[in-house]
């Protein structure tokens, strides 16, 4: 539906572009033919001709475009706000009927010394500000959206690689931008709107899934921006619990009685940052609490975080050192032990003072089974430091539909790719054909936190699809300490720092 109502739009769009340029002594078929169409728009409006060349860059050609257009109009003597905010919003609409209006009449190229004298126009005070302000914002939104973006880190999952409170430039351009699915947003803002709550967003227009070309694929170990996969449905009001795990723990009926629910379009869940330790075709595993690619011991991060325990005498720890050391701790069901999390040079440190009796990493065993590990099923008894292996589905895999793989690929093949996937009394059904396999038509991935003990992440909602990629981070631009004191709170060593 929306393509038909596309493609009437463009055609009228390029029907009012057909009409001013027979009026400016063109041929009307020259409006149809893009990048030659901008040319001739250099020769109404006279700009350089090397213009039309910048419609090859990415995100300049969109500037260069919109330069041009509005220049056309003023050749036409449309240079008022209302005037060049219709052609913006609704061209289809107001190019034809200038199109056929007799009154607009082509005055000559509006980008001349003689154009301006001979057609002067002041802009009010108002519409100064009004123009800046419209152009700073279609400009950071462009940027934010194309090139880079600022993020800060609200949680402790990829400690101490990133530190609550960094804040960080993500690019985008380095796995290809996304042409934004959900188009009609406000500015700045992500899901909800500031200050009065409520959607961000409208669902009245979206798009399919599409990638601008980038510098790079994916690498294992990059520090990868997504939108959360699990964070397609929400609960309102308990907004950091999943909605598949509130509706395992309480059921499905009792959840949509008692909470709000709402769905959210892909672009617009919330925004993640993890680790990439696996990527498509991997087969991934976890043998007490060391990761396994491939068959082979993965890269372990430089500043991983892992679960201690700590035992000490009778004075416990000493919070000064603790807080010297930024770690956090907190006493268990045991006399004088502590949980922390912490590096194994920290645990070190704390392993060397006096009363600290012994350093235990806290590794779950196998069979510790807390019901917390995707595929959350009595088929595959996992759990956070011990499961796999599994095999990360890539475009144009094909895995067989058994009841060892559906309990794995269900939710990718029915959510993540679109289909209708049911179980029937002679087996599985996709898209209401029976079905013995199942092909992907798109990459996945497979996302870590560093603070290995404190993370959720893939370990417990599964694949992170490519359409939920946002882009790389590449290093802290700013880092604040809330437990710093004036000038302490900002965190110096840390700014304009790259991520590894």
């Amino acid at each position: 539906m929306w393509y038909i109502i596309f493609a009437l739009f463009t055609i009228f769009f390029i029907y009012g572009l057909w009409l001013l340029f027979k009026k400016a002594g063109k041929q009307g078929w020259e409006a149809i033919i893009p990048f030659y169409r901008e040319y001739v728009m250099t020769q109404l409006t006279g700009r350089p001709a090397w213009w039309v060349l910048l419609l090859l860059v990415p995100i300049v050609n969109i500037f260069i475009f919109y330069g041009l257009y509005f220049d056309l109009l003023k050749s036409f003597g449309k240079r008022r706000f209302w005037e060049t905010a219709a052609a913006v919003i609704c061209p289809f609409i107001v190019l034809p009927i200038w199109g056929r209006d007799p009154k607009v009449k082509y005055l000559g190229q509006s980008n001349t010394e003689e154009f301006k004298k001979k057609y002067p126009y002041k802009k009010t005070v108002v519409r100064e500000w009004a123009d800046a302000i419209v152009f700073a914002t279609v400009a950071a939104t462009l940027i934010r959206g194309f090139l880079i973006e600022a993020y800060m880190i609200p949680t402790g999952s990829m400690e101490r690689t990133l530190l609550i409170g960094d804040f960080l430039f993500v690019s985008k351009l380095n796995y290809g931008p996304r042409i934004p699915m959900t188009p009609l947003a406000f500015p700045f803002a992500h899901h909800t709107m500031p200050i009065t709550g409520g959607k961000a967003y409208s669902e009245l227009i979206e798009l399919p899934y599409k990638r601008l070309p980038g510098f790079q694929k994916i690498e294992r170990n990059d520090v990868v921006v997504f939108n959360y996969p699990a964070g397609d449905t929400v609960i309102l009001e308990y907004p950091d619990q999943t909605y598949a795990d509130m509706v395992r723990y309480m059921g499905k009926e009792a959840i949509h009685n008692q909470f709000t629910i709402i769905t959210r379009p892909i672009d617009k869940r919330e925004n993640y940052i993890k680790r990439c330790v696996g990527l498509p075709g991997d087969v991934v595993e976890m043998h007490e609490a060391k990761l396994v690619i491939n068959g082979k011991p993965a890269v372990v991060p430089a500043e991983m975080q892992m679960d201690y325990y700590v035992y000490t005498d009778d004075s416990g720890l000493n919070k000064q050192k603790m807080d010297d050391l930024r770690l956090e701790y907190s006493a268990v069901n045991q006399p004088n032990t502590f949980r922390v999390y912490m590096t194994e040079d920290e645990a070190a440190i704390v392993k060397s003072w006096g009363n600290v009796k012994s350093v235990v990493i806290g590794i779950l065993d196998k069979s510790t089974i807390l019901g917390d590990t995707y595929p959350h099923s009595s088929k595959y008894l996992w759990n956070f430091d011990n499961f796999g292996p599994i095999t990360i589905p890539a475009k144009g895999w094909t895995v067989p539909l058994d009841s060892m793989s559906v309990p794995l690929y269900a939710r990718a093949i029915r959510d993540y790719e679109g289909n209708k996937f049911e179980k029937k009394a002679d087996g599985y059904y996709v898209n209401d054909q029976k079905a013995t396999s199942y092909t992907f038509k798109q990459n996945y991935y497979w996302m870590m936190g560093d603070n290995r003990h404190n993370s959720l992440d893939s370990r417990g909602w599964g694949f992170v699809p490519e359409d939920h990629i946002v882009g790389k981070a590449l290093f802290t631009w700013m880092s604040y300490d809330e437990q710093g004191s004036f000038l302490s709170k900002i965190r110096w060593s840390r700014i304009f720092k790259g991520i590894k």
